[in-house]
């Protein structure tokens, strides 16, 4: 067995050790909101989560070819080895903010990761990819989700302004069945494809591929499965973070919420091959669906904590990362 066979079947281990953690830290941003309002039960909301997953897997397409280009790799031994660190500092980071029950980005945990061990290793960074596929969508999805939160629950508000409310939470509670739903299918788009980025990249610089272009079937069923798995784990200590220390929901906010952020996955996702973080998704439609209430019904100190942890992943796992490379560059020579 040749070195580069042995670097690349370690970054897709390694990659799939991510996609795992990824499963039971993001599990949350699915069906938080459809737990803690009580429309689903939590181990019915975690097998159609990871349901949802495995089939979102095969709509992101356009994502993983956006995080294979994020950095520029030289065909070789060492340069899996920086791929391999920065997965690592991603996983570092995502088991970090999982223990605090932060629910930072693992899309963007993977970015940082990849970004600070490409520095460190002296390769090639496309900030031009960065910025227009990574930083403004970051900074565009939550506030749109912010403010289609608020509107779309306004609307909801008005349009059934007249029911009885005993009567309006049962049918949001199956409402909430398909927007849950949604909301994970658009969790498999965009966050199992990142791992099939790094699972491409790490073919196309061990040799195995001409480019990055070409995605193996392989890749999304192995993607998928091991995402599905990671997600019926369940990540119950950030299921409480955004179900219920962020604002009281309803059934009608949940399904709001919810609705709102999968739109934007797939929009983000299949449209613009954004790697858009379904936490900061969720929960700025859920802080926006919960300012309709009144701007003190949003516990902002908790989401203030989360920005933080929002800001703090890009320099923290790249941080990471660089360690990583430094440590693990003797196994990679």
């Amino acid at each position: 067995m040749s070195a580069e066979l042995i670097a690349v079947l370690a970054v897709i281990v390694v990659a799939m050790v991510f996609d795992y953690t990824n499963g039971f830290h993001d599990a949350a941003n699915a069906i938080a909101t459809s737990v803690s309002t009580r429309a689903l039960t939590p181990r019915v909301a975690l097998l159609m989560a990871a349901a949802g997953n495995f089939i979102g897997t095969h709509f992101g397409e356009n994502v993983a070819r956006t995080v294979s280009g994020i950095i520029t790799v030289p065909a070789s031994v060492a340069g899996l080895g920086a791929v391999f660190a920065a997965v690592l500092g991603a996983i570092a980071w995502n088991l970090i903010t999982w223990y605090f029950g932060l629910p930072s980005s693992s899309s963007h945990a993977l970015i940082g990761g990849l970004v600070g061990a490409a520095l460190v290793a002296g390769y090639r960074v496309q900030w031009d990819a960065i910025l227009e596929k990574v930083v403004i969508p970051m900074v565009a999805s939550p506030l749109v989700g912010f403010v289609a939160g608020f509107l779309f629950m306004i609307a909801i508000v008005w349009i059934f302004r007249n029911g009885r409310p005993a009567k309006l939470n049962r049918g949001f509670r199956y409402a909430q069945t398909v927007s849950a739903a949604a909301m994970s299918i658009g969790h498999g788009l965009q966050d199992a494809a990142k791992t099939i980025g790094v699972i491409v990249l790490a073919l196309y610089v061990g040799g195995y591929q001409d480019s990055t272009d070409h995605i193996p079937q392989w890749a999304y069923w192995t993607s998928a499965t091991v995402l599905a798995l990671g997600t019926y784990a369940g990540g119950w200590r950030i299921i409480r973070t955004l179900g219920r220390k962020i604002i009281d929901l309803g059934p009608p906010e949940g399904f709001a919420a919810e609705t709102v952020a999968s739109v934007l996955l797939f929009v983000f996702g299949i449209n613009l091959g954004a790697p858009i973080s379904t936490t900061h998704t969720i929960t700025s439609a859920i802080m926006g669906v919960g300012a309709t209430k009144k701007l003190s019904a949003v516990r902002w100190g908790v989401a203030g904590n989360i920005v933080g942890a929002w800001i703090l992943t890009f320099p923290g796992a790249g941080a990471i990362a660089a360690v990583m490379y430094f440590v693990t560059r003797p196994l990679f020579t």
